[in-house]
């Protein structure tokens, strides 16, 4: 199939002109007949790798997927879209199961989600005799234990490659890393795949890690940080259950409407929270790692993490639920040492310990890391930025490097001395000159280094000892009660063989005037299109509400963006925006045309340019200009200029609509406009007269009759 024809079936049944990054070479590798392993990050596209060829493919493709609640948007998602697609799982009576399985057997469905236990189970059964073209296996990462979400029954799904020889199995994930991808090749039992792998890089993402904040401090910032974008959907993560009730109250007590979800909540009670999350009823989620993996909500502007997360595949998965749109979103990391010995306690039980173990290493070195965060992020995906990214907290405030050879070897020596039998509180405590119980029973008084950094405070020197663990001159040995041990790199800085670079930690003055900047930024009245796009998002979710459906299964807040700045005025115009397909704008498009059309900038906005814009206006209308070249002048669109006459009408000035539209379009839309009971919606009146006139010529004849 040409590329051209690929296209044109991607715009007609998802909207979108081009394709993104490798979905085209993905596609063709399945239509060949071949096996895939996709790598592609949250918000990718990784669907349509797979949805799209089942279009093509003679008989159906089944997709495996892990949680219920995904397979249900998907399947909603494809609908909406005019796409024949159903789930079977558990959730389904058995009646609803045979129903489903003759409608497969008899060629009605294209795309059949399936948890992987029913797969395994029925694979000898119903499954068998399915004409299949395709099998697809999302959240791969599930079938390997070195994955962050490891679940038993997707290692069964191997025995299908045996069975099923000659059909294209695409494997799809958004996090894995090098141990990962193996161990899903060698489990799935994959032909020879091709290798597919994205660039992990989310610009669109800005990152940001803070250390040691008290946790009055911390609930302090993120309160304020929620009201100032107290519209956007946003997630708290936290380790424990305790932590996400604490962190709802907290929100709730200060007038944030927000909810909690962890995996110890009844069922029934799940479901409504992230279905309330999902259609937008609720904004806030404060909830366990459980929480996320089945969401397929394009809009969430933020997410802040309360503690540490175990490694760097869960983290970039969980931040990778924020913006998936491609709109600018936010993502804050807070951490301490207390988190690192919470985790370190997790992994004690496992046979895994050391793997995990230098997960979390890993992990603490991003939270700590001096340089930029995402070069640090994507280098674990095997994926270098040539180039720092400009959008996370460290490229966006350098900070300043000193020359700390001294301050290394004082620490060294403390370590060495004690034949490193200590933790970073005791280093410090000796190189402070600490006057501590323990200091005196174990004798370190008496040691040549003590005392000899009493020039700078505790935190000082924990910021410094950060860095030389983060550097490698250090290294934690978390089996020996967290003791800090020499490393090779360290002794030669001991020996003066080598120098090394710190960061100088920033003074409570410097602090406090970095953050007095950030809250200088002023706050803007909305411009007529982000107020247009408000319009156009509550218009979507009283549809979503009518339709029982995710609001982002409708339209994206991508496309609702792209809507408010072009403000397409005929369905030529609406098509041509991204994200809308056919089947969508039979559905929809009509409506948001409606609300584009008849959008009027509010009298808060106008308030500063209005006298202004409208005198323009009167005095271009004065000299006889038409339509077309008032609006050409203004820098605005015919419908605009026409709003403003009409206003101007209303205002009792002088305004002769009659001149701009034909005697026979007046009447026509006249007789219309009567005849059917003068509707309020322009649209109806549009679509009685066969998409024949322009929406401003309506609204013309619509004001004649009200003068």
């Amino acid at each position: 199939m040409s590329s051209g024809q690929l296209e044109k079936i991607l715009k007609s049944n998802f909207g979108y002109a081009t394709f993104r990054p490798q979905q085209k070479e993905i596609i063709t590798n399945v239509l060949k007949g071949n096996d895939s392993i996709v790598l592609m990050p949250t918000g990718g596209g990784k669907s349509i790798c797979f949805q799209l060829p089942a279009l093509i493919l003679p008989h159906i493709t089944l997709v495996v997927s892990p949680l219920i609640s995904l397979m249900k948007d998907q399947v909603e998602a494809l609908k909406t879209n005019g796409i024949s697609a159903s789930f079977f799982n558990s959730t389904l009576s058995e009646l609803d199961k045979l129903s489903l399985i003759e409608d497969c057997n008899s060629g009605k469905i294209k795309l059949l989600y399936i948890s992987p236990e029913a797969l395994v189970n029925s694979k000898d059964g119903w499954i068998s005799q399915l004409k299949i073209s395709q099998i697809a296996i999302d959240e791969a990462h599930c079938v390997s234990m070195w994955g962050h979400d490891f679940r038993p029954e997707y290692q069964q799904l191997g025995e299908l490659r045996k069975q099923f020889k000659d059909i294209p199995f695409i494997a799809l994930t958004a996090t894995a890393d090098k141990i990962t991808r193996k161990d899903i090749l060698h489990q799935l039992k994959l032909n020879e795949p091709t290798l597919f792998l994205s660039s992990f890089n989310r610009p669109n993402l800005s990152l940001k890690v803070k250390s040691k904040v008290p946790k009055k401090q911390k609930q302090k910032e993120i309160l304020t940080f929620i009201k100032e974008r107290i519209t956007q959907s946003g997630i708290i993560y936290c380790l424990s259950r305790k932590e996400t009730e604490e962190w709802a109250n907290f929100l709730r007590t200060n007038g944030v409407n927000a909810s909690y979800y962890h995996a110890g909540l009844p069922p029934d009670k799940r479901s409504k929270v992230q279905e309330e999350f999902i259609n937008d009823d609720l904004h806030i989620i404060c909830a366990t790692i459980a929480f996320g993996m089945g969401i397929d909500k394009s809009n969430v502007r933020w997410v802040i993490h309360n503690n540490l997360p175990k490694n760097l595949e869960g983290y970039y998965q969980e931040i990778g639920r924020a913006g998936r749109d491609g709109l600018p979103s936010t993502t804050i990391l807070y951490y301490n040492m207390r988190d690192v010995k919470m985790l370190f306690d997790f992994i004690q039980e496992s046979e895994f310990k050391q793997i995990y173990k230098e997960k979390l290493q890993r992990i603490l070195q991003y939270a700590e890391a001096t340089s930029c965060r995402r070069r640090i992020l994507l280098s674990y995906f095997s994926e270098h930025l040539t180039e720092d990214c400009g959008n996370c907290d460290v490229c966006k405030n350098p900070p300043e490097f000193i020359d700390g050879k001294i301050i290394a070897q004082k620490a060294l020596s403390a370590v060495y001395r004690t034949k490193e039998s200590i933790g970073t509180i005791t280093c410090i405590n000796i190189l402070r000159g600490a006057k501590t119980a323990n200091i005196f029973e174990k004798r370190y008084n008496f040691l040549k280094t003590y005392g000899v950094g009493d020039n700078l405070s505790f935190n000082d020197w924990q910021h410094y000892i950060t860095q030389l663990i983060n550097q490698g001159v250090f290294e934690i040995a978390y089996d020996e009660h967290f003791n800090l041990k020499i490393t090779p790199y360290g002794y030669q800085i001991l020996r003066s063989e080598t120098d090394i670079k710190l960061t100088r930690p920033l003074t409570k003055e410097e602090i406090k005037a970095k953050e007095k900047s950030v809250k200088k930024k002023s706050k803007k009245i909305l411009s007529p299109n982000q107020q247009l796009f408000e319009k156009l998002k509550e218009l979507r979710r009283d549809l979503a509400k009518q339709k029982g459906l995710p609001a982002y299964i409708i339209f994206h807040d991508s496309s609702l963006k792209e809507m408010a700045s072009e403000m397409p005025k005929n369905a030529e115009e609406m098509m041509q925006i991204s994200g809308v397909g056919e089947a969508k704008f039979r559905k929809f498009g009509h409506l948001f045309l409606d609300e584009i059309n008849t959008f009027i900038p509010e009298e808060q906005t106008l308030r500063l340019s209005k006298i202004s814009t409208y005198e323009q206006t009167l005095q271009l209308y004065n000299e006889g200009l038409s339509l077309e070249e008032l609006a050409m002048i203004k820098d605005v669109k015919v419908d605009t200029v026409v709003n403003h006459l009409i206003k101007l009408l209303e205002e009792g000035y002088d305004i002769n609509l009659n001149k701009f539209i034909d005697d026979k379009v007046i009447q026509k839309i006249k007789e219309v406009y009567l005849k059917l009971n003068q509707p309020e919606k322009l649209k109806t009146i549009f679509d009685a007269l066969g998409n024949k006139v322009e929406y401003y010529q309506i609204r013309i004849v619509l004001a004649l009759l009200n003068k």
